[in-house]
């Protein structure tokens, strides 16, 4: 190396030990572990009760897993110096709480290589206590307590929130059926079932993705008041709008708590509940006119992907497959909803979203008042857009609010909820998804 700096390595700066108020004075490396064996700078000889000075009476060692060196796990040795006041006969160890907390296992070093890998590098917690040299257990309750203490519970992680989501489903593919609820454990002990708040601010102004704000335990207009109520009246105020699903609980929350706010239901759970129409009522015809479940050879069975295809991505085979399934009479129930979920999803892909509230005006209005019998799928799906009239139309007159980013990331604790084969703690879950989808990797590391 033709600008080398030092002569001899200095294993104190070299292992960050000069934060931690230590000094390194040997060490012992083997192929699975590395022990460094440290000393506290500061003699701290003073009486913190009388102020007299005091004497050395003995040393005890204190053992701290440290951040791994080549991913071999480390620890420090610290050796810790006791005195006996001559004054008042106090004992006391050497303060080294700037090396780690009060009974803690890991430095602070540690911790922080440990939450870094958690939150930046997605690291499992079996592989950060592998590395760390420590137990599951330990890692993790260490971990998270540094994440929550350092991340989660800091009260500006909710400034400046303008727009949120609401949402009881982890996020679904687009156009398929309704997924159950998100159910975080499937015992019969406690509520099964959490609601997931997002922060939709950056979405609406353009800055950024959307990021998680909160987990809470049930799925009902109270679990959702209660949340809301815990926040600050001046947050409260500053709620423009509220992005959620068909659950009236959650709207009724909205409106006793955020008067202010608009909810709006977005395109992605009006384009569902029309796609769900056209489905029951594909299966109720082809029951009734065929007396059985759909089948290979069945034409509606064989069209069922067909018909929830957009218009404008028809192949010339699927256009020919449509106008032979509706040649025939007992399928017009099956294309009067047909066209009634094509229509939903013209008035969202409508460049001018002036022309595209008309439509959805127009529709439900249609669909709510004029609508057959026997299509009866048609008529539960006007009741249900009539009923939410003003939170359908809301979405066009405020663009970036959708709840679409919600869905993706109240995704995000699902896909971590499998990685972990399940939780079993909610606060642990909680926490976890929290670090994952809360967008704190910036402030953990800089450059990301």
């Amino acid at each position: 190396m033709d600008h080398a700096t030092l002569d001899s390595l200095d294993l104190t700066v070299f292992c960050g030990l000069d934060e931690l108020g230590l000094e390194a004075v040997g060490q012992w490396v083997e192929a699975g572990r590395a022990l460094i064996a440290c000393r506290i700078v500061d003699d701290d000889d003073w009486c913190h009760r009388c102020g007299c000075q005091g004497r050395p009476r003995d040393t005890v060692t204190r053992r701290l897993a440290h951040e791994p060196l080549g991913w071999r796990p480390t620890a420090l040795v610290v050796t810790v110096r006791r005195y006996r006041c001559q004054g008042c006969g106090h004992v006391w160890r050497q303060d080294m709480s700037a090396a780690a907390r009060p009974r803690a296992r890991l430095s602070r070093r540690a911790l922080r290589w440990g939450l870094e890998g958690l939150v930046v590098a997605r690291l499992s917690m079996s592989r950060i206590a592998q590395a760390l040299g420590v137990s599951w257990a330990t890692a993790n309750a260490a971990v998270l307590a540094e994440g929550r203490r350092a991340l989660i519970d800091d009260p500006s992680r909710f400034e400046g929130v303008s727009a949120i989501g609401v949402d009881d489903s982890p996020a679904r593919f687009a156009l398929k059926r309704e997924a159950p609820p998100t159910v975080w454990r499937h015992t019969r002990r406690g509520d099964k079932y959490v609601t997931v708040i997002i922060d939709l601010t950056p979405v609406k102004e353009g800055t950024g993705a959307a990021r998680l704000l909160d987990m809470i335990e049930g799925r009902s207009k109270s679990a959702l008041k209660a949340w809301l109520a815990e926040r600050p009246e001046q947050w409260r105020q500053g709620i423009e709008v509220a992005a959620m699903d068909g659950f009236t609980g959650y709207k009724t929350a909205a409106s006793e708590e955020l008067p202010t706010a608009a909810v709006v239901m977005g395109p992605f759970h009006v384009v569902h509940l029309a796609a769900d129409a056209l489905d029951r009522c594909r299966q109720r015809v082809q029951q009734a006119t065929t007396g059985h479940r759909g089948r290979a050879g069945d034409p509606l069975f064989s069209a069922r992907r067909t018909l929830r295809t957009g218009n404008d991505l028809l192949t010339v085979k699927q256009r020919e497959r449509l106008e032979a399934l509706f040649a025939r009479d007992e399928h017009v129930e099956v294309e009067v909803t047909w066209a009634v979920y094509h229509k939903t999803i013209s008035a969202y892909r409508h460049p001018d979203r002036r022309t595209g509230r008309r439509i959805m005006a127009g529709l439900i209005e249609a669909i709510g008042k004029g609508v057959p019998g026997p299509v009866a799928e048609v008529a539960a799906l006007g009741r249900t857009l009539t009923r939410r009239t003003d939170d359908i139309l809301a979405y066009f007159d405020r663009p970036g609010t959708t709840g679409g980013p919600t869905e993706a990331t109240g995704g995000r604790p699902e896909h971590l909820r499998g990685i972990a084969l399940g939780f079993r703690n909610l606060t642990h879950y909680t926490t976890r998804s929290l670090l994952e989808a809360g967008k704190f990797r910036p402030r953990q590391h800089p450059q990301m």
